[in-house]
This record gives structure tokens, sequence and C-alpha cells, in this order.
């Protein structure tokens, strides 16, 4: 696995140097710009490059890289869950908007499906990884608390001076479900608790695919999101910015003459949306690793072993906690702008 770790280097070298050049850029009449929107050929090269001196540099930094991923992982996966959280409640606000009676029943349609859905998976949980004649208390307690967690998403959303909705809270839920199945699946193949350790290398695989995805449909969502009209990436000099104000007021409408020369600002932070590139470079590969290379060489399994167990189920307690402090931080803080 030490070639995995090469070429997420490269990849991580390709995306943190765009992310460093393109500090600082306000308007789109930076030169920075057009390398960020053009030069595809020149940037493939430099990429293709890149990935080949890894292969060159000796193991120590692939070593000190291998560590840093996994602080670098854990970033990501915190910007994983706020694309989630976002997502959900723009998904949730715009069905609202509409205030029409088949979005409010679609609204409760996708509710209930989600909630049976964690419930029904919270089962079959306890099936496959608190088999009987074993002592799993700890496979018993990652699940009780995800089933303590969903119906905490509910009670707190649904508090008369929280400004909540009870479909976003549902799909958290079975997010939060998710990631215990990921968590509980991750462990080792020959844990007594582990009811699919005969099945452990299809497990290890479909979780790999599970994981590729959502880390590919975080950076698409992330790069979506950048080029809409939202303020999730963009920068404070942005239009987007949530300024609804007109760029030019009233009195300067006239001034048509001039306004192909005048900076247009851009839309979103060009920096940002590299690291994240940068940040799922180093996922990868550790999705790829098990999360240590010593691991990976001494079993065929991929994504296995307890570093993956409670990175996956410490994943779900901070989706949980944030998810939670974005209900209740408007009382706390009721002077402050949370929309």
């Amino acid at each position: 696995m030490n070639a995995v770790l090469r070429v997420s280097l490269g990849n991580f070298l390709f995306f943190a140097i765009f992310a460093i050049m393109m500090i600082g850029i306000k308007d789109q009449n930076d030169r920075r710009d057009a390398w960020h929107h053009g030069g595809w050929i020149a940037k493939i090269a430099v990429w293709a490059v890149l990935i080949v001196l890894m292969f060159c540099v000796p193991n120590i930094v692939i070593n000190i890289y291998e560590v840093l991923s996994k602080f670098g992982s854990g970033l990501f996966l915190l910007v994983q869950v706020l694309m989630l959280l976002d997502f959900t409640n723009n998904w949730n606000d715009s069905w609202v908007e509409k205030d029409e009676q088949k979005w409010e029943i679609a609204l409760l349609v996708v509710t209930v499906v989600c909630y049976l859905s964690t419930f029904a998976f919270s089962g079959v949980l306890f099936m496959w990884f608190n088999p009987s004649g074993h002592d799993c208390g700890l496979n018993v307690f990652f699940i009780v608390t995800t089933l303590i967690l969903a119906f905490a998403f509910a009670i707190v959303a649904l508090h008369p001076q929280v400004n909540g909705s009870i479909m976003p809270a549902s799909v958290i839920s079975v997010y939060c479900a998710y990631l215990c199945y990921t968590s509980l699946s991750s462990e080792p193949d020959d844990y007594k608790c582990n009811g699919l350790h005969r099945h452990s290398k299809q497990v290890s695989l479909s979780a790999l695919i599970l994981g590729m995805l959502t880390t590919v449909l975080s950076v698409v969502y992330s790069a979506v999101r950048a080029g809409s009209s939202t303020t999730f990436l963009s920068p404070p000099s942005s239009p987007r910015s949530g300024d609804k104000n007109p760029l030019l007021g009233d009195e300067e409408t006239g001034k048509g003459n001039d306004k192909e020369s005048e900076p247009r600002p851009v839309s979103y932070s060009y920096t940002f949306f590299h690291l994240i590139f940068a940040l799922a470079s180093m996922y990868s590969a550790m999705l790829l690793t098990g999360w240590t290379s010593a691991a990976s060489e001494k079993s065929e399994l991929m994504d296995v072993g307890w570093t993956t167990v409670w990175v996956r189920i410490c994943t779900e307690w901070v989706t949980a906690a944030l998810y939670i402090w974005t209900l209740i931080a408007p009382l706390l803080f009721p002077d402050r702008d949370f929309s």
C-alpha cells in the first residue's frame, strides 16, 4: 500500500499548491483566475509529473505524510459532515418554501422512510454484531447510542423553542446508522462479535466502495455549491456572500459603459475549493490503507481494523454533536445571526 500513499501525496501536493496560489483572489480580473478555470493540458502535465516524482522520494517522507494524512482525513470528515448538514437544511427549506400540500406530503414521506430505515437497520445490526453466546457490550453500546441519538434529534428538532424540522433530523439519523454500520463492519475478521466475519472480503470491499462514493459525492457537492448562489464557499467580498443588494446603486446604473472594465468579485473561495480536493486525497489514501499502512501490508482486507472502527464511530458522534449545535446555537446566542 506504499504506492497508494505516494499517489495520494502527489494528488495532495497538486491541489495544495493550487490552494496556496489562489490565496487572495478577490475579483476575476486577477491573472490567477484564468489559472483556476483554464490551462487543463498544463495542469494534467504538472499532476502527472508530481505523481512520478513521488515514487522517487524516500520512505521517511511517505511515513510523515501518512501521519499527517490521518489529521487531514479527520478534517475532511468534518467538512463532509458540514456539507451533509448544509445539504439537508437546504433540501428541507427548498420544499417548505414551495408551500404546497404535495411537497409537505413528500417531506412527511421522506421523514417516515428515513426513520423506519434507521430503526430497521439498527435491528439488523443487533443481529449481525451481537451474536448469541458472546459478550458484545461494545457493539451493543454503539448501536443503542445510535438509536438514542435518533430519538434525541427528533425531540430537539420538535421542541417549541427550536426552529427545527423533523426531516433533516431523520436524514441525519439514517446517516448515523450508516456510520455505525461501517464502524462495526470494520472490526477485525477474527473478532468474535463481528457476525460478518465469514464475508469479510465482500464487506471490506463494499465498505470501501461506499466510503469512496461518499467522498466523491462530498467533493462534487462542494464544487456544485461553490458555483451556486449560496454563502457556503463564498468570500465576504463576493456578491453571493449573502448581500442581496445590487452591486451598483441606482445612482450608478447609468454608467453602463464602464461596467465591463470594473472588477467582478469571484463567486467563491478558490483556495477553499482546492483545499477540499487536497483533504479528499488524504482521506482516500486512508480508506485504501485502512488508516495504517503497516496493517494493510499484513492483511488482504482494506479499511478494516480498530483504528477505522473508532474513526467511524467518532465521526458519528461528531455528526450528532454538530447537528444538535445547529439547533440549539440560536437559543444560546440569540444576538448572533446563524442564517
